[in-house]
C-alpha cells in the first residue's frame, strides 16, 4: 500500500463530515488535505483508543518525534511521508503539527474545564490550528501566506466545528470521563456533572440541562456567524471547502437542537448521502 492509499483509506474510513468537502477539490489540493487530515485523525486516535494513558503519552511523544524528523528530511510514517511534499506549498510548519499533538495531549490530562477561556486554548490546538492549515491548502496559491482576515475566519470557523463537536458529544465524552462544557456554566445552569457522567434518565435530562445546551448552542452559532463576517468577499469562492463544511456542520448542530439536545444517549448524524449532497449544494451556490 502506497502512503497515498494509506491516507486516502484512513480518511475514508472515518466517515467525517469533512471527507465530503474534500472531494470537489482539484487533485493537488485534496491530497494534500487528505494527508493532513490522516494525520489529525491518527494523532486523535491515540488519545480516542489508547486506554492506558501512560501509553496513549508514549504514542504522543513518538509522534513528536516523528514530525521533527519528517521535517528534518526522514518520514518514516505513511501519513507523514504523504503529507510532506506538499508543506512548502501551502506554508504547513512543524508547529502546526506539534499543536494538534499538544491539544490531543490535554485530553490525556485535563477533563474538566473551567471557563470559556480555557476551553478557547483548546478549540484553538484542536480546531483553530487545523483550519488555518485547511484553509491554506484550500484557497492560497502556493507559496503565499493567509490574508488576515481568512486566517481569522478559519481559526473561528474550526472553533464553531469544535464545539458543534462538543455539544454532539457529550455523552461519549462522559463515558470517557470527560466533560468539555466549562464548570463555570455548568454552575451557572446548576447541572452537576455526575448528572452528566451518569448520561441517563432522569439525571441527565432536564430543564437545567436544556438551557445548558440551548447556551453552548448560541454560542456556537455566534461562532460560525463572525467567521463568515471575517471571511473577505473575494475569497470565499477559494474557500468552498471550508463553507461546505460548515454547512454540513451547522445543519448537524441544527438537527441536534430538533432532537431537543438528546446527546447523552444518543449520537446524531447526518446521513452520508445528505452530507454529499449539502456539500454539493454548498459548492453550486459559492460557484
Amino acid at each position: 500500500m502506497t502512503p497515498q492509499q494509506y491516507v486516502q483509506d484512513k480518511a475514508a474510513a472515518s466517515g467525517s463530515s469533512f471527507y465530503y468537502a474534500f472531494l470537489f477539490l482539484p487533485p493537488p489540493r485534496r491530497a494534500a488535505i487528505t494527508a493532513f487530515y490522516a494525520f489529525c485523525r491518527e494523532v486523535d486516535d491515540v488519545v480516542d483508543e489508547v486506554s492506558d494513558p501512560g501509553v496513549a503519552a508514549t504514542k504522543l511523544a513518538w509522534w513528536r518525534k516523528e514530525v521533527a524528523e519528517a521535517f528534518a528530511g526522514q518520514a518514516h510514517h505513511p501519513v507523514l511521508q504523504a503529507l510532506m511534499p506538499h508543506v512548502a506549498d501551502y506554508g504547513i510548519r512543524a508547529e502546526h503539527l506539534s499543536a494538534v499533538i499538544d491539544g490531543c495531549e490535554m485530553d490525556l490530562t485535563q477533563t474538566r474545564y473551567l471557563d470559556d477561556v480555557t476551553l478557547r486554548r483548546y478549540c484553538h490546538l484542536v480546531a483553530g490550528v487545523v483550519g488555518e492549515v485547511a484553509a491554506s491548502i484550500f484557497g492560497c496559491e502556493p507559496g503565499r501566506p493567509l490574508s488576515e482576515g481568512t486566517r481569522r475566519y478559519a481559526h473561528t470557523l474550526g472553533r464553531a466545528f469544535q464545539l458543534t463537536n462538543i455539544i454532539r458529544d457529550v455523552g461519549d465524552d462522559a463515558r470517557r470521563g470527560r466533560i468539555y462544557l466549562p464548570v463555570s456554566e455548568l454552575q451557572r445552569f446548576d447541572v452537576k456533572a455526575h448528572e452528566l457522567l451518569k448520561r441517563e434518565a432522569p439525571w441527565g435530562y432536564s430543564e437545567r440541562f436544556t438551557s445548558l445546551m440551548k447556551f453552548q448552542a448560541e454560542r456556537a452559532h455566534r461562532s460560525y456567524d463572525e467567521a463568515f463576517a471575517a471571511l473577505p468577499a473575494d475569497e470565499r469562492r477559494a474557500q468552498r471547502p471550508g463553507l461546505m463544511m460548515a454547512e454540513i456542520y451547522r445543519t448537524l448542530l441544527r438537527e441536534i437542537e430538533a432532537t431537543g439536545f438528546q446527546v447523552l444517549h444518543q449520537r446524531t448524524a447526518l446521513t452520508p448521502l445528505r452530507k454529499l449532497w449539502l456539500a454539493w449544494k454548498t459548492n453550486w451556490r459559492e460557484r
